[in-house]
């Protein structure tokens, strides 16, 4: 028999099989595997992890927003909202930028604390954006959702991702994290957060990682801690899990601090 005669499917080329229950294992095995190799690849040894809102736009973006809005009878109030909430944007990209410039003048053959997002707009779009203006790599974890634009354009081609499950996702982004900055954003950052601060508190995750949560008035708005260590819900002592942050020269000093003191020590890799 040629290679060009029909015949039976080997097993790892037969997709009607590969889509089925039955092959569920080998379909997780594979988010694990094949991320795993790529990162081997490029040498990415760590990660410094932006988390935030696919929903804000860059501040040229929102500008002509609330001009067009202004000018056509447009929903005033909500442009207005948006050009106020893209200093996140903005703030992100720079932050992004400036720790990719730092990482990069570091030694070593591995890449340490590569800029990684969820892949998407936003936030997300705005750190890869950033890393990427410092002529930095760049990785960018998509998951597959019905209504999520593909990776964003400023991701290391590459090191673009895209997960089915969002489990093995969230294994990548907390595998290799050193660093984690949490950007004002909605259920999947909320979701994402507190799966941290759970597997933190719990010491399910035992290494040391500066937890940032970015934007203090924000965060105040939308969760209020301190009520629940009043109402005993959570020890007090779990407030210094994170650090809330309003600038991005407050945000830089404080991680490369902190990845200076404890992550270089170490070598590259997940720990």
């Amino acid at each position: 028999m040629t290679d060009d005669d029909d015949g039976p499917p080997k097993a790892y080329e037969n997709q009607v099989f590969l889509k089925q229950p039955a092959a569920r294992p080998l379909r997780i095995l594979a988010e694990y595997l094949e991320p795993e190799t790529r990162f081997e690849e490029f040498k990415v040894s760590d990660t410094i992890v932006f988390w935030g809102s696919a929903r804000l736009s860059p501040r040229d973006e929102a500008s002509a927003a609330l001009k067009a809005a202004k000018k056509n009878g447009g929903d005033v109030a909500d442009a207005e909202r948006r050009l106020t909430m893209s200093r996140y944007y903005e703030e992100a990209r720079q932050l992004a930028r400036r720790l990719t410039e730092w990482s990069k003048g570091l030694k070593g053959s591995h890449r340490r604390f590569v800029v990684c997002t969820g892949g998407g707009p936003g936030i997300m779009e705005a750190a890869n954006r950033g890393a990427s203006e410092a002529k930095g790599i760049n990785v960018g974890l998509g998951i597959s959702l019905p209504r999520e634009e593909p990776g964003n354009p400023y991701i290391t081609r590459e090191l673009s991702f895209e997960f089915h499950y969002f489990f093995m996702r969230k294994l990548w982004f907390v595998y290799l994290a050193k660093a984690l900055i949490v950007f004002p954003g909605g259920f999947g950052t909320l979701d994402e957060f507190f799966e941290i601060m759970t597997m933190t508190q719990t010491r399910k995750m035992k290494k040391r990682m500066p937890i940032v949560m970015y934007g203090t008035d924000y965060w105040n708005d939308i969760i209020d801690f301190d009520a629940m260590a009043r109402h005993g819900t959570l020890d007090p002592e779990d407030l210094k899990l994170f650090t809330k942050i309003d600038s991005v020269d407050e945000a830089f000093d404080y991680i490369t601090a902190e990845l200076t003191e404890y992550a270089l020590a170490e070598p590259g890799g997940a720990l």
